[in-house]
């Protein structure tokens, strides 16, 4: 028999849900309902943020947003609704900053409903390890947004190393003991600025170690015709989706010798 206080132990609102949903046995039904197209649904969402197609996630997210609050995962329909708005304002750095709580909660959710169904045993749990990584990228960026939105995107890829002005990167290049593949780097930030750590990299022969480009908000074609006036790789503009900052570092990294 199905424990219902599995549910209601772990935040599902049972009690609301049956106010639409009548019975227990029409609710048992829905949810099986709600099994069979969730990981469909979750496998797009995942690929609409990773491309940045912010109109489709929106949709997307709006329809788990409605499913979970018909089921009483309050909590999950609350993460939906927020990634739901920043969507639809095209505010991709929320979304990827906040995107992998949100996956957590959906998965719970997952696993708790094919728990209550009999599909999974109660408690039943993946562990799972991070591999040591051997291999650096490092950003340098005064905008804390820009370098959490891209460790978020290759923290299980890379150590990502994070500068705020060009002196903290040089200092961390000096020091680092994992070989660093390759440098975002943003042109304009105080202290020590983009065009320095270029000087900098030149004049110590550090292009062919650390392949080098280029992130930034700036407009000027003479700035950025100064900049590839340096063997650099390749300039991004502010702002970048996942998809294309992703093509810029695989390129980048394919320089490191």
């Amino acid at each position: 028999m199905r424990d219902v206080n599995l549910l209601i132990n772990n935040g599902v609102n049972v009690k609301k849900s049956l106010e639409l949903f009548g019975d227990m046995a029409t609710y048992d039904d829905t949810l099986s309902d709600f099994l069979e197209d969730v990981d469909e649904k979750e496998s797009k969402i995942k690929q609409y943020k990773e491309t940045g197609d912010m109109a489709n996630y929106s949709i997307l997210v709006h329809g788990l947003k409605s499913d979970s609050k018909y089921f009483g995962f309050d909590h999950l329909a609350d993460l939906a609704y927020q990634h739901e708005m920043a969507s639809k304002q095209n505010n991709m750095y929320y979304v990827t900053e906040n995107f992998d709580s949100f996956i957590q909660e959906l998965d719970r959710i997952v696993h708790l409903v094919k728990q209550y169904l009999g599909l999974e045993e109660v408690g039943t749990t993946t562990t799972y390890t991070m591999p040591k990584l051997d291999r650096a990228l490092i950003v340098v960026d005064d905008s804390a947004v820009i370098k959490n939105f891209i460790q978020k995107i290759f923290n299980n890829q890379f150590e990502v190393l994070m500068a705020s002005d060009g002196e903290e990167a040089l200092r961390i290049i000096n020091s680092s003991n994992t070989k660093i593949v390759g440098m975002l780097l943003d042109l304009n930030m105080p202290n020590v600025n983009g065009f320095q750590v270029l000087e900098y990299f030149k004049n110590n022969n550090l292009f062919d170690k650390i392949p080098v480009s280029i992130i930034t908000g700036l407009g000027s074609n003479d700035l950025l015709a100064k900049a590839f006036e340096y063997p650099i790789v390749d300039v991004i503009r502010k702002p970048f989706n996942e998809r294309d900052i992703k093509t810029v570092v695989d390129k980048t990294i394919q320089y490191a010798h």
